[in-house]
């Protein structure tokens, strides 16, 4: 394969909505495929999908639209398929897909999370489920907000792939004047690191919740991005630098920023919201919620000692209360 042939686009947040305009910089059409025909047609009508990213504008000449129930007329039209939709969501859409339809396609997993139920990364549960071969799996993360995107502000991806010379072609697809894209072999260690920067991101905002300042969050990220290098390379060792963009960017942006849901959705944690009070008021999904059980499940194989994932699965999941479970967990802070 020496090129990414026709592009798909399967999601219709604000993330895929991102990827879409990123795409469509240096690619003359895509497919992209939208869960609701009402969606669509604003989109056609529009050129703007309102609800999750009204910043980026699109010509919608250069889109092929598909909706829901034409996933699988989707697939067929598309030979690099990237995936961009809540993790909670995957399953509902790949187990409807036809094995036929999948046949050498390229998979690139945009979603920072973990499929639930099976707490199976998105490219084992390619491999696995669906038999996708390896060097048809690749990954793409890092410190790149949808809003910043659709402003045309700097940002920076990393593409991983089993197969580098395939990272090579998806990350030239994805460079612009804006955006600036590495290549990486980890797919497993930058899914891994892309659902933990989740779950350290609620827990900067619970932090911000309860009032504590910025000396405070400066030691919960740097003990998060020490708990991060442990766990995944207890995973999946790999020589890999936890510094680059991909790993500690992606972290340093999602816990700092406005912009990251889910450090909005820890912030209300913190501030004494429920969980579901949370959940309804953002009406967005906040993956590190899911990834905080899945990554819990998994840490009963490794025990790896990860102490601020277990403060916010306790935080959320048991109802612990947040100024308790902070101050517990600050005095395991280095």
């Amino acid at each position: 394969m020496n090129e990414v042939g026709n592009i798909g686009i399967l999601g219709g947040g604000s993330w895929a909505t991102a990827l879409a305009k990123i795409v469509l910089k240096s690619e003359p059409k895509i497919n992209w495929l939208l869960r609701t025909s009402k969606q669509i047609d604003e989109i056609k009508k529009t050129g703007r999908n309102s609800k999750y990213l009204p910043g980026a504008e699109f010509d919608t000449s250069k889109i092929k639209f598909f909706s829901d129930s034409d996933i699988n007329s989707f697939f067929r039209a598309s030979d690099t398929v990237i995936l961009a939709v809540p993790s909670p969501f995957i399953k509902q859409f790949l187990k409807r897909v036809r094995t036929s339809s999948t046949k050498s396609k390229l998979f690139i997993n945009a979603i920072k999370g973990i499929v639930p139920d099976e707490n199976l990364l998105v490219s084992d549960y390619l491999q696995d489920i669906m038999d996708v071969p390896m060097d048809m799996i690749g990954v793409v993360s890092g410190p790149c907000h949808a809003e910043e995107v659709a402003k045309e502000r700097m940002s920076y991806l990393t593409v991983g792939c089993f197969d580098i010379n395939k990272a090579s072609i998806v990350a030239s697809t994805l460079s612009n004047d804006f955006v600036r894209c590495a290549i990486s072999k980890d797919v497993v260690g930058i899914e891994y690191a892309s659902v933990l920067k989740n779950i350290y991101a609620i827990a900067a905002g619970i932090c911000n919740g309860l009032s504590y300042g910025d000396n405070f969050q400066s030691v919960l990220i740097s003990n998060a991005i020490s708990e991060m290098n442990s766990f995944v390379n207890t995973v999946h060792l790999l020589g890999r630098d936890i510094t680059e963009s991909v790993y500690l960017g992606d972290l340093l942006v999602t816990a700092y920023s406005n912009y990251s849901r889910n450090r909005t959705f820890g912030n209300m944690i913190g501030k004494g919201y429920s969980v579901k009070a949370a959940q309804m008021e953002m009406a967005m999904i906040a993956e590190g919620y899911y990834g905080a059980n899945c990554i819990r499940e998994l840490n009963k194989r490794y025990q790896v000692n990860m102490p601020i994932m277990s403060t916010v699965y306790e935080i959320l999941y048991e109802k612990a209360p947040a100024k308790e479970a902070i101050l517990k967990l600050a005095q395991n802070f280095k």
